[in-house]
C-alpha cells in the first residue's frame, strides 16, 4: 500500500510540476498586462468588428478579457459593464459559445505546446472557431427571429460576487495559490481514479464506446481516456495528462496535434457550460451544437493529415 501510494505520489508531483512551470509565468504576465489596462484596451478595439458579429461594443471587452484571462474574467468585466450592456438570448448565446471556444489563451496554449502541439495552430483554431461560431449564431438567430427575447443582467450589479476590474497584488496571490493547489489536488484525483478505472476494465470499455467517434476525429483509440477526462474536467487536466502519456506511450505527431485540438475547442463542459448557462445562455447553442461543430472540425483535421496527404507528410517528417 504505502509503495502504491509513493507512486501515486511522484507521478502526481511530476504532473504538478510540469504544468507549473508552465502556468505561473503566463499568469504573472497577464496580470501585469491587466493591471496596465492592455486589455481593456485591446477590447475597446474589437468594438468595430463586435458590430460586424452582430454583438454590441461591450462584447469585445468581455471576450477579449476572457481570452487573456479565463471565463471567470470575462464574467467579472461583464459586471463591471452590467449597467449599458442590452443583449438577447441569441446575442448572449453567441458571445458565450465565443467564450468557451476560447478562453486563457496564454496558459493553455502553452500547456497544449508542450504536450506537442502548435500553440500558435490550435490557438488560433481556437479564435477562428469562435468568431465564425458566434458570427452564424447572430446572424441566424436574427434573420429567422430565433432567442430574441431580451436578457437580464440585474443579478450581476449587486452581491454577485464577482470582482469588477483587476484585484490587487495579495487578493491575485491568494487567488492563484488557490488555483495551483486546486490543480494539484485534481491532477492526484484524476492519477488515482484513471488507475482505478484502469484495473476495473472501464478504461476498455469507454474506449470501446468512444470506438466510432474516435474513428471520425482520427485519434488513436489508447488516447481516448485522456482526451475524455480533459473534455470533461479542463484543458490544464487533460493537458497534464496528455503530456506525461505522450512521453511514456509515443504519441504520433499527428495523434498529438488532434487530441489537444479537440480539448482545446472542448473541454470542461461541466464547470464552463453551467457558468455560461447561467448567464441566460441557451444550452443548445453553447453546448450540442458546439461539440457537434467541434467535432465537424477534428473530422476536417483527420481528413486533411492523413499520412498520404501534405500536411500528414508534414507531421510525420517531424516524428522523424
Amino acid at each position: 500500500m504505502l509503495a502504491y501510494l509513493n507512486t501515486i505520489r511522484q507521478r502526481s508531483t511530476r504532473m504538478f510540476l510540469t504544468i507549473a512551470r508552465i502556468m505561473v509565468p503566463v499568469m504573472v504576465i497577464v496580470y501585469v498586462a491587466d493591471r496596465l489596462g492592455l486589455v481593456r484596451l485591446a477590447g475597446e478595439a474589437l468594438a468595430p468588428a463586435m458590430a460586424v458579429l452582430g454583438l454590441p461594443p461591450q462584447a469585445g471587452i468581455i471576450w477579449v478579457t476572457t481570452i487573456i484571462t479565463n471565463i471567470y474574467g470575462g464574467m467579472a468585466s461583464m459586471a463591471a459593464l452590467s449597467d449599458g450592456l442590452d443583449m438577447n438570448v441569441a446575442q448572449i448565446s453567441a458571445l458565450g459559445a465565443m467564450m468557451l471556444f476560447a478562453h486563457n489563451i496564454p496558459t493553455e496554449q502553452a500547456v497544449v505546446r508542450r504536450a506537442g502541439a502548435s500553440a500558435l495552430v490550435t490557438g488560433s483554431l481556437r479564435i477562428g472557431a469562435g468568431i465564425l461560431y458566434g458570427a452564424a449564431v447572430t446572424w441566424t438567430c436574427h434573420a429567422l427571429g430565433w432567442l430574441q427575447d431580451p436578457v437580464s443582467f440585474a443579478w450581476m450589479r449587486q452581491d454577485s460576487g464577482l470582482t469588477q476590474g483587476p484585484p490587487d497584488v495579495l487578493t491575485w496571490l491568494w487567488s492563484t495559490g488557490e488555483s495551483l493547489l486546486l490543480v494539484l489536488a485534481i491532477i492526484v484525483v484524476l492519477v488515482v481514479l484513471l488507475d482505478l478505472l484502469e484495473r476495473l476494465g472501464v478504461t476498455r470499455l469507454v474506449t470501446r464506446l468512444l470506438t466510432p467517434v474516435l474513428r471520425l476525429s482520427g485519434l488513436e483509440e489508447r488516447a481516448a481516456p485522456l482526451t475524455t477526462v480533459g473534455v470533461l474536467l479542463g484543458l490544464a487536466y487533460g493537458g497534464a495528462l496528455i503530456i506525461e502519456a505522450a512521453e511514456r506511450d509515443n504519441f504520433s505527431p499527428r495523434t498529438r496535434l488532434l487530441a489537444l485540438s479537440w480539448l482545446s475547442l472542448c473541454h470542461a463542459l461541466i464547470e464552463d457550460t453551467l457558468l455560461i448557462l447561467a448567464l441566460g445562455a441557451d444550452i443548445w447553442i453553447i453546448l450540442v451544437l458546439r461539440s457537434l461543430v467541434t467535432l465537424g472540425i477534428l473530422a476536417g483535421m483527420a481528413a486533411l493529415t492523413q499520412p498520404h496527404t501534405r500536411w500528414g507528410k508534414r507531421l510525420a517528417a517531424r516524428e522523424t
